[in-house]
């Protein structure tokens, strides 16, 4: 049997499924484009999808004993600083400092749930 992946999402867990849909509606400038209330939000951006998702009660003890994420959800961006300046009016700045790497500059920022978000413009 063969197939093929005909799509991306990537699925963060959260306890706090409003507050995080209330922070991306925000952040991203965009209603999510498939909304179940208290239990599911889907944002569709370039090249993927990303959904937030309150765990089943079965499930919790999954998430309630996770450690901080290893995952980061990455964000290209056409101004950095503009992007910074949204996400501190929004009360999130980041804590550090603008990096400069061999693909752009980029830096780290944080949602309420304290998932990492890396802002990055390219250089090219």
């Amino acid at each position: 049997m063969n197939f093929q992946c005909t799509n991306t999402l990537v699925a963060i867990a959260t306890l706090n499924i409003e507050t995080l849909v209330f922070f991306y509606t925000n952040f991203l400038k965009k209603e999510p484009t498939n909304l179940i209330p208290n239990v599911y939000a889907e944002f569709q951006l370039p090249g993927m999808k990303v959904g937030f998702f309150k765990p089943d009660p079965t499930h919790l003890v999954e998430f309630e004993s996770s450690t901080k994420s290893k995952m980061s959800l990455c964000l290209e961006v056409n101004n950095l600083e503009s992007a910074i300046a949204h996400l501190t009016a929004l009360g999130y700045p980041p804590p550090g400092k603008i990096l400069m790497t061999s693909h752009g500059r980029e830096i780290y920022a944080y949602d309420p749930d304290n998932n990492r978000i890396i802002l990055h413009q390219s250089s090219v």
